[in-house]
């Protein structure tokens, strides 16, 4: 199974940090970046890099050691991402 994953925006993203009342460097460690200077870019500048899911779920799954897949998921679309299972082709049981 695949899964159709679009980002947070910029916006989502910076509003996640203001949420959690952490700094840019905070937000590095967070989502496993090397600094602050990295998280910036996927919250300014003039093309902002999409987050990647496995760097998104990574974030949820630190935030919340004890979730579940689902609940991490259900975390990474309450920041803004889209995420569906893509199940195209999958047999019916």
């Amino acid at each position: 199974m695949s899964i159709r994953y679009s980002p947070p925006s910029p916006e989502d993203l910076r509003e996640l940090k203001n949420r959690l009342g952490y700094t840019g460097e905070q937000m590095a460690d967070l989502f496993g970046l090397a600094g602050n200077n990295q998280w910036r870019k996927y919250t300014g500048g003039v093309e902002p890099r999409p987050m990647s899911l496995p760097m998104l779920f990574l974030a949820g799954a630190m935030l919340n050691r004890t979730a579940t897949v689902d609940q991490v998921f259900d975390w990474c679309r309450s920041v803004g991402a889209v995420i569906d299972p893509d199940t195209a082709g999958e047999s019916q049981q």
